[in-house]
């Protein structure tokens, strides 16, 4: 019907395309086809073309394109965003169970089951019923604004329906369902580009684009799952209510979520839920299980990570079979040679695998895989994969056992298994090319001298052109030498020539990193610049005197010591030095701070706002330690999201148990931050 008013019509066009979005992206229960949706969108545009005072922020037309983001500025949740404690099999369910009868004094009123979406977590806040800002999760307390990304996501409504509290911050999880993300990959093959590796991280990604309007090219969605913080709307006595109202208010739940009676149920909920993990359009990695009633949850509590009420068992690895074609061996920076399978690939939780570590000779013989066999394939935390070992069934007659090669295939030089040790090494130190390829990558990586665009492709590249033979040469790179290359224009030259320049003054910790000297990883580098704080002084020193450095032993010490023993090492820091890099800490750096010193940490599962390297690097330079096992001897064990077994034993020893907000008040405060 035609209006005179024009403002008339915009609001009627509005509040329709509104419940259409509302109806397509929410219920999945359209009443219009798509051409009539797209005349009404037509009309809206022309509209806020003809008239742009009437254009509203809630319009369909405001969630593609926007500002394009200059930085993702902090945004401070106003409830905590918790993590979960998890779950492994049957067994640690039942006792979350058991945990929560002994607090309560009797089972509780009902649970809620909910399939645990493999995405990413974020906050959504709105204000008199509208988006006023969408934040991810971060630590917990302070995240990142993406608002401008999410408004893109047409099943995030920018308007609640009904009647809306007055402020509402609401928890979802944004993900990419599994036919959008290959869709996205066809898209890519076509165009000669790298596939995505899995809808999570393509998630995650998509949700971090600097211009909205990639985000809204990648068709993401969401589904909410929990009320962070509301001011104002009814009372309830439940989290089955509490999500039904969301509903209500036309935020997307997921139907498949369910409330049920007893555990025998959440039982049932889980083994069909494990069953059926393949056979939606979305991934998931685990079944999240809620005590329902919200006064049962006041009374069970929080611990300082999660939250007592709740918590996520882990679904199994997924496994497949196929056919390990061959078993080739890749040689490491140390010398270390380490066997790896050649696989049929073969998609399995969720990504296609071709490639499986088999980490040493006597591991190959233990599980008896051969070239040949059919074998189980499985991503180990669902990350790494994994072969777990041969179909016996299944092993055609006459296949021989595998045995690692008597010579180096790079060098032609002898490869070793020294006395004790489970590695076999190759003798051919830096001849080797590959041994050589992998140590000026480790050069020039974050945690050592952190060269951004020297990655594996363009080490490569450099060494197949013979530019670079060892890491002192590669601060003799030019513009113009790096323009001759092909594919490679001045503004890519200039910009790797000038993070090379940076990367003259790390601090020593990193440059003793970088080396690459055995035994030496980040948390010993540290060691030994603060005690040296200088190569020189570590050259000239002591194998005994390092060996007193607490934390640092005998081994360690002489592997040290012998590496500035060897006249082509000496020579290469030398040439470092005259290359202008800077093999001292001055007085500044050197006045190092102590505020963790004799604090030993354990960090552990997935945080954040670091990477694990960026996390170790954080300890020790504030003076602390980081190991990889916990002990009586562990100061606290930082915690982020699947912990596993670290956390466990963290608690059976008493050991004090960090989030990532407490780590980052950690490292802040030093030690009083723990209390007394």
């Amino acid at each position: 019907m035609a209006h005179d008013d024009p403002g008339v019509r915009y609001r009627e066009l509005l509040d329709e395309l509104n419940d259409h979005n509302y109806r397509y992206h929410v219920l999945d229960a359209p009443v219009i086809d798509d051409n009539a949706y797209d005349a009404l969108y037509r009309e809206l545009r022309e509209l806020e073309d003809r008239y742009p005072e009437l254009a509203d922020v809630d319009s369909p037309t405001s969630r593609v394109g926007g500002p394009v983001a200059q930085a993702f500025q902090p945004i401070t949740h106003r409830e905590r965003m918790f993590s979960l404690d998890n779950a492994m099999d049957a067994g640690e369910l039942d006792a979350w169970r058991d945990r929560i009868v002994g607090v309560l004094g009797r089972e509780p009123d009902g649970y809620s089951c909910e399939l645990k979406i493999d995405g990413l977590a974020v906050s959504l806040t709105y204000v008199d019923g509208r988006l006023v800002t969408a934040a991810t999760r971060g630590d917990g307390t302070t995240g990142e604004d993406v608002t401008a990304n999410v408004r893109t996501i047409q099943s995030v409504p920018l308007r609640l329906r009904g009647e809306p509290p007055a402020v509402m911050e609401v928890r979802g999880e944004i993900y990419l369902p599994v036919s959008e993300f290959e869709a996205l990959n066809r898209r890519q093959a076509e165009q000669g580009l790298q596939p995505y590796i899995n809808p999570r991280n393509t998630a995650a990604g998509s949700v971090r684009q600097k211009d909205p309007a990639t985000t809204a090219t990648r068709n993401l969605a969401i589904w909410v799952y929990q009320v962070g913080f509301v001011d104002g709307g009814p009372a309830f006595t439940s989290h089955t209510e509490q999500m039904a109202w969301l509903s209500d208010l036309g935020l997307r739940v997921n139907p498949a979520n369910a409330s049920v009676e007893s555990f025998d149920d959440v039982v049932a909920y889980v083994e069909r839920a494990t069953r059926q993990r393949h056979d939606r359009d979305y991934e998931t990695d685990g079944i999240v299980i809620k005590v329902d009633s919200l006064a049962d949850q006041r009374s069970i509590g929080f611990t300082a990570r999660s939250p007592r009420w709740a918590i996520a068992y882990k679904l199994p690895p997924e496994e497949k079979t196929t056919i390990l074609e061959e078993i080739r061996i890749n040689v490491g920076r140390t010398g270390a040679v380490t066997p790896y399978a050649v696989l049929r690939p073969v998609f399995v939780g969720g990504v296609t695998v071709a490639n499986a570590t088999l980490h040493n000779e006597g591991e190959i013989h233990r599980k008896d895989v051969r070239p040949g066999d059919t074998v189980v394939v499985r991503r180990a935390g669902d990350v790494i994969p994994e072969v777990v070992g041969p179909v016996p069934d299944l092993r055609p007659a006459g296949l021989e056992a595998w045995h690692m090669p008597e010579r180096c295939p790079f060098c032609d030089n002898p490869i070793v298994l020294p006395e004790g040790q489970a590695k076999a090494r190759c003798t051919g130190g830096y001849e080797c090319p590959s041994r050589l390829r992998e140590y000026l990558f480790h050069f020039a990586s974050r945690g050592a001298m952190d060269i951004e665009g020297l990655g594996y492709k363009t080490v490569d590249l450099l060494l197949a052109e013979g530019m670079i033979s060892d890491p002192a040469d590669i601060y003799s790179l030019t513009v113009d030498d790096l323009t001759d290359l092909e594919g490679w224009k001045e503004t890519s030259a200039t910009n790797l020539v000038n993070a090379i320049e940076a990367s003259k003054t790390r601090p020593l910790r990193h440059v003793i990193f970088a080396l690459g000297i055995d035994h030496v990883g980040a948390t010993v580098a540290g060691l030994l610049a603060r005690r040296y704080r200088s190569l020189q002084a570590l050259l000239d020193a002591e194998a005994d005197g390092i060996a007193e450095i607490d934390g640092i032993g005998p081994e360690i010490a002489g592997s040290v010591h012998a590496w500035f023993r060897i006249d082509e090492n000496v020579d290469l820091v030398q040439r470092l030095g005259a290359a202008g890099v800077v093999l001292e800490d001055d007085d500044e750096t050197a006045d190092m701070d102590e505020r963790l010193a004799g604090m030993t940490l354990v960090i552990t599962g997935t945080l954040e706002r670091f990477t694990r390297d960026e996390a170790k690097d954080a300890v020790v330079g504030r003076g602390g330690k980081v190991t990889g096992s916990v002990s009586g001897k562990t100061s606290a064990l930082v915690a982020g999201a699947n912990a596993g077994s670290k956390l466990a034993k963290a608690e059976s020893l008493g050991v004090p148990v960090l989030d990532e907000a407490a780590f980052a008040e950690l490292l802040d405060k030093g030690s009083e931050a723990l209390g007394p």
